[in-house]
């Protein structure tokens, strides 16, 4: 099995898994989804609030802030020593959000969340929760714990996790006669006329609609486009709370405890 970074950024990135099958590259995909922890807001405790919008509108819409995460410090709440319902500091954090519009219209934005820990915040100061009215106050507590995407949407650490088959595009020099019809029907530019000869200029972006095979006046296609079942292009994009790197590194760790555990049982049986 091979990996090739093709990039890498704190919130992206997109390389190549080579030399494995599509369930592992699945079993990755759902890990990543599904499995690597993040923090959010769980609970939302509401002391005052005269806005427009009811409780119930307000919780769900804190509880979709993506927030900065540290794996290190927090535990999920079911692995955590305390087993108390509302949690303790190894694994919830309590936060607070008090804002109040006095002479003029106010919005409330995910920045006014403070919580008691400084390295847990919102991703962005910049998402808008509600506008008040002058008059109009919001006051509650809000305890944020790590938790998963098998839970809520809320914990996915990610906003994309995709991948698509390698493409792998064959031009037979016999019978293409370079006629360009497949260069005008490729929707992503793949190929190109160079010196009057069809060549393929950006292999990764082909997405094996295979329209330049359908376009092909000869018979068969002067071009033929296939998918290599064994070689993968992913692309990952972070919420923000984590590192991509780390998502990626997490959900690898993941994969390898369960195929030990797997590997365990399997012994117990024989």
């Amino acid at each position: 099995m091979e990996i090739k970074i093709l990039e890498l950024t704190e919130n992206k990135a997109k390389f190549v898994l080579s030399g494995c099958s599509p369930a592992f590259a699945n079993a990755i995909r759902r890990i990543i989804i599904s499995e690597v922890p993040s923090m959010a807001i769980d609970d939302v405790f509401v002391y005052e609030n005269s806005s427009v919008l009811n409780d119930e509108f307000i919780a769900h819409r804190l509880g979709l802030i993506p927030l900065k995460t540290d794996l290190d410090s927090y535990v999920l709440p079911e692995k955590c020593k305390c087993k108390s319902e509302m949690g303790c500091n190894r694994c919830r954090v309590v936060g607070t959000l008090d804002v109040e519009a006095t002479d003029s219209r106010k919005t409330v934005y995910s920045g006014d969340l403070k919580f008691e820990d400084p390295d847990i915040k919102p991703v962005t100061d910049k998402i808008p929760i509600v506008k008040l009215e002058a008059g109009q106050k919001l006051k509650l507590e809000v305890h944020a714990k790590l938790g998963t995407g098998k839970q809520h949407a809320k914990w996915q650490p990610v906003s994309t996790c995709a991948y698509k088959y390698m493409p792998n595009i064959t031009i037979s020099k016999k019978i293409c006669d370079n006629c360009g019809l497949c260069v005008e029907a490729c929707p992503k530019k793949v190929l190109s006329l160079e010196d009057g000869k069809l060549k393929v200029v950006d292999l990764l972006k082909c997405t094996l609609c295979k329209e330049c095979m359908n376009v092909c006046p000869k018979q068969p296609p002067a071009i033929k486009v296939e998918a290599d079942e064994t070689t993968f292009i992913f692309t990952v994009e972070s919420t923000g709370c984590l590192p991509v790197k780390r998502i990626l590194v997490e959900a690898a760790e993941i994969l390898k405890s369960k195929v030990e555990e797997l590997s365990k049982e399997a012994k117990g049986l024989g």
